[in-house]
């Protein structure tokens, strides 16, 4: 009896065994497509291309008005331009990977392919954070101490938060994506999402993933969290100093100013964070596809419209960047 206990016994720890070394020999993951259907499909990648082709559009027409206008050489418009830089490179992580799986079903992403994109996903969503929230620091300092602002926001401290904004990224984004491949993927490898991204990928996990959600919970609080704070102080500090101007035209202009930026800082936060918060439960895979594009492929869409749909300095700018390159071409 008792030797058949110790066989039983060794059997399941064999079989556990092999399960973790099964587990840890996943050689590629399966990604979503838009659709069952060929011809939704076809549409669905028609549509998210023209949505990737106009955002690459119209952040390149700001950096290039911001570069070619000495005018708009300001601390707004650097950071401005680093934005649309970087929303560039945020919607091409995706966009275009997951328009030619849909396009060919090819859904296969080796594990090294995915650690990359789970990598550039988080890293630009960290660097979009930071940028946003120094942007929200140069408009009130524009607002609310307007005498200072060539002292506090002079050139070398605008160069050294962007340097400080992408070394801070590239720590959490190279710390969470370190974390999660560290795991054991034995339960499938089907990814619930169109790209790699870490909330579908700890669903995938055999391994405990506490760890994991504690993690990030402490980068949503600390990082998302206290930036966040940051930016509704500083336009909780706005709105009280503009409510006091009292010439209606200066009022307007101020608001013009703000009101681009809080969209974007408003839709960004509560879509990534209601992504990325709803770890623990199984959300609906549409709903959840649907919100992950907001922050991944509308907004860096909707960032040059927003931005500049008000501001006649960029609209004028892109007009003579415009006018100049065709005349150039034609002669």
């Amino acid at each position: 009896m008792v030797i058949m206990d110790f066989c039983q016994k060794m059997l399941l720890i064999n079989l556990y065994f092999e399960t973790v070394a099964n587990s840890t020999l996943v050689t590629e993951f399966f990604l979503e497509i838009f659709a069952e259907s060929w011809e939704l499909r076809v549409l669905l990648s028609v549509l998210f291309l023209l949505l990737y082709l106009g955002s690459l559009l119209g952040n390149l027409t700001i950096v290039i008005a911001t570069t070619v206008d000495q005018t708009l050489n300001t601390p707004m418009y650097f950071f401005l331009r680093n934005l649309s830089i970087l929303d560039m490179c945020y919607v091409s992580v995706t966009v275009p990977n997951a328009c030619v799986n849909s396009l060919t079903n090819h859904r296969s992403i080796s594990v090294a392919g995915c650690a990359v994109q789970v990598f550039l996903v988080f890293f630009c969503a960290c660097v979009e954070i930071l940028f946003l929230t120094v942007m929200a620091q140069d408009r009130y300092v524009t607002i609310c101490k307007p005498l200072l602002y060539p002292v506090i926001m002079n050139h070398q401290f605008c160069v050294q938060m962007t340097l400080a904004s992408l070394f801070t990224s590239l720590i959490i984004a190279g710390v969470n994506t370190i974390k999660t491949f560290q795991l054991s993927f034995c339960c499938s490898n089907l990814v619930s999402q169109i790209f790699c991204d870490i909330p579908p990928l700890l669903r995938l996990s055999c391994s405990g993933t506490f760890n994991n959600k504690l993690l990030i919970l402490l980068t949503l609080i600390v990082v998302t969290g206290s930036y966040f704070t940051l930016i509704s102080i500083s336009y909780v500090h706005i709105l009280s100093t503009v409510l006091r101007v009292p010439v209606k035209g200066e009022r307007g202009k101020a608001f013009s100013i703000c009101v681009p930026h809080i969209i974007v800082v408003s839709v960004f936060f509560t879509s990534g964070a209601y992504v990325y918060l709803r770890i623990p439960v199984t959300s609906e895979l549409v709903q959840q596809i649907t919100l992950s594009v907001f922050y991944t492929v509308f907004l860096p869409f909707l960032n040059p419209i927003i931005y500049s749909l008000r501001n006649k300095q960029i609209k004028e700018a892109a007009r003579k960047a415009t006018l100049g390159f065709f005349f150039q071409s034609r002669i």
